[in-house]
């Protein structure tokens, strides 16, 4: 049994974020889930993911975020309950449903959860993706632990199923993967089938529809405001002179901070769970009394905005201070020393630091550059591509493992947006440099939003080359599944999609595929696409080695060494390919046969052939 579906209510557990919130959403009966990855959100999915194996919940990898949005909300619009989660970036994709969605709203429940990245540990951007909650007018709940993460999932469905709105339920890296103790609820009975009942006037936002329904949608986000005043998720604590209003992580790390700084009693603290709609009543009364305010938030002024407005049509001369010099920035994520800090600044009071632990006489921590991992099959696309195309052709490149290949030697990445955006951006670089281009994407980002530039580019005539880095799986979330992975060794009912099919039936005339370990074939293949005028595909497919460990039947292939006796010392596998199994050891290279994967890539690009494989019994063969 997995360990989020025991049934023993009050039992303590410690747990993930992400696994707090699937165990709340289990224990409020949600019934059919659908995800795209993306870190920090990724370990929601894949506890729905193994528990759909063995229970009558619905569980779909979609092949992005906005029909994982919109898979959820045609079963809630049967009455069911429904979880859709995603990081900040994924909402952008899902933003034009969720619109919408609002103003028909749903039939049973829906929680959106997304997962903003403060400091980008794993993103493009620094998102606030509170700014939703405003633009679509839906409530936002943000739990401040572990803990309340599991609470407040159940209380979303409830507040969704009252509200007759989708809920985002909205948190950050820190609270998605840090652990804590939760203690278990009791568990619903989940009720797996609905029904559509017909409604095309409220249902069918036509204009003349939406202009009816967006005053209703006005009704309900007032109603939502007023449970919001009243919300036990917003909470005052203390009866000081001085404010401070903050909202998720940031209120343990304004609690510690007061205590520390042994002003607790000169203090008072709003906790805002219940973010939108706002409660201007219960911060106006808070700010009644207060001789100065901070609002502790991480990434926009999005409560301090709300906050000053508030003080401003209760006409309370209160100073209100949050972003801005010796204060909090907009930049990255906060920490306790950095809290404590602006809360001594803001309210004059002093500050002991702790001592910090001498380092002096440790050595330097050698950098780590982000790197593909040892036997990546990307690596050896990429180097292939370089022997061909050079310095002068443009590399667009998209969000996934591959974005590994920016770094030297392989610098295998020009400019990277978003999603898709590589062949997107493909079609303008071409035309209006008339440089060879080149775009890479992955096979998952491929069906996430590949087809409708590689549609566009062929009916529009662009002139560029895509490579699908096809590794089998979505690499750098956890090895989830897509519509191009064939699941059969998991005894899972998915028919695999040909990105061969799919980009022969877009209209791509030129698509070759190789293995991109097979190096000359692959470079033969480049050359052939090199002198195409067109949209042309070249499929470099080998699987992940991470991945392929797990697969049944797989055998570990014997590593590589550098025959010494023959090699020049010319390091062309260290400075071209820049495997991470390579070392250099008295000025020579070496390979650690304990990451070398047998991949044979820098075998094959050896001038002396010099790189052998060992024999089974430990030599050079």
């Amino acid at each position: 049994m997995h360990p989020l579906l025991e049934n023993q209510p009050n039992k303590q557990v410690l747990m993930l974020g992400n696994e707090a919130i699937a165990r709340g959403a289990i224990e409020a009966g949600v019934a059919f889930a659908a995800a795209y990855p993306g870190t920090p959100s990724s370990e929601i999915a894949l506890q729905f993911f193994q528990i759909s194996k063995t229970t009558d919940l619905y569980f779909e990898y979609s092949a992005n975020e906005k029909v994982a949005l919109e898979v959820a909300a045609g079963a809630a619009m049967c009455g069911l309950r429904t979880m859709a989660s995603m990081k900040h970036v994924g909402l952008n994709v899902a933003s034009d449903a969720l619109m919408t969605l609002a103003y028909t709203g749903v039939a049973g429940a829906l929680v959106l959860v997304v997962a903003d990245d403060p400091y980008m540990f794993s993103s493009q951007n620094e998102q606030d993706s509170r700014y939703y909650g405003k633009l679509s007018g839906l409530p936002i709940l943000e739990p401040s632990t572990v803990a309340e993460a599991r609470e407040m999932t159940v209380y979303a469905f409830d507040l969704s199923e009252e509200l007759k709105l989708p809920v985002i339920l909205r948190t950050t890296t820190r609270i998605n993967h840090s652990s804590g103790v939760v203690t278990l609820g009791p568990m619903r009975k989940r009720q797996t089938k609905g029904d559509f009942i017909k409604d095309p006037f409220n249902y069918v936002c036509i204009p003349s529809v939406s202009r009816r329904l967006h005053p209703i949608l006005l009704e309900k986000i007032e109603t939502a405001r007023t449970m919001a005043e009243t919300s036990p998720w917003n909470r005052i604590e203390g009866e000081g002179k001085w404010g401070v209003i903050c909202n998720g992580v940031s209120y343990g790390y304004v609690s510690d901070a007061i205590e520390e700084l042994g002003f607790a009693a000169d203090f008072k603290i709003l906790r805002i769970g219940f973010s939108h709609p706002f409660p201007d009543a219960r911060v106006s009364r808070f700010l009644e009394g207060c001789e100065k305010v901070l609002v502790a938030e991480e990434g926009e002024p999005y409560m301090e905005e709300a906050v000053r407005n508030c003080a401003h049509k209760a006409g309370l001369p209160v100073t209100i201070k949050g972003k801005g010099k010796g204060l909090f920035s907009r930049l990255y994520e906060f920490d306790p020393t950095l809290v404590k800090t602006a809360i001594a600044e803001c309210f004059q009071l002093p500050v002991k630091h702790a001592r910090p632990v001498p380092i002096a006489d440790l050595p330097e921590a050698p950098p780590r550059p982000p790197n593909l991992c040892p036997g990546c099959p990307h690596r050896a696309a990429y180097v292939a591509v370089r022997e061909v195309f050079g310095d002068d052709a443009v590399y667009p490149t998209d969000i996934g493992c591959y974005t590994l290949g920016l770094l030297p030697p392989l610098r295998m990445g020009d400019f990277l947006i978003a999603m898709g955006a590589g062949i997107g951006t493909a079609g303008g670089f071409a035309r209006a440099s008339g440089r060879k281009t080149v775009a890479f994407i992955g096979d998952s980002t491929f069906f996430h939003s590949g087809l409708s530039p590689l549609a566009s580019a062929v009916y529009n005539n662009h002139d560029f080359t895509v490579v699908v880095l096809d590794n089998g799986t979505t690499g750098m979330t956890g090895h989830q599944p897509h519509p191009g992975v064939d699941l059969s060794h998991l005894n899972l009912d998915k028919k695999p999609i040909s990105i061969e099919a799919a980009a022969r039936g877009l209209g791509v005339e030129k698509v070759i595929t190789v293995n991109p370990f097979h190096y000359k074939k692959t470079v033969d293949a480049l050359r052939q696409i090199a002198d195409y005028r067109g949209v042309s595909v070249l499929i470099a497919r080998a699987p992940c080695p991470l991945y392929e460990r797990g697969l049944p039947g797989f055998k570990k292939k014997r590593p590589f060494t550098v025959n010494e006796k023959t090699c020049g010392n010319h390091q062309s596998c260290t400075k071209t390919v820049a495997c991470p199994a390579f070392f250099v050891e008295d000025a020579r290279p070496r390979i650690d046969a304990q990451r070398c994967t047998g991949c044979a890539l820098c075998a094959q690009v050896c001038p002396e052939n010099a790189i052998v494989r060992v024999s089974e019994k430990g030599e050079a063969s």
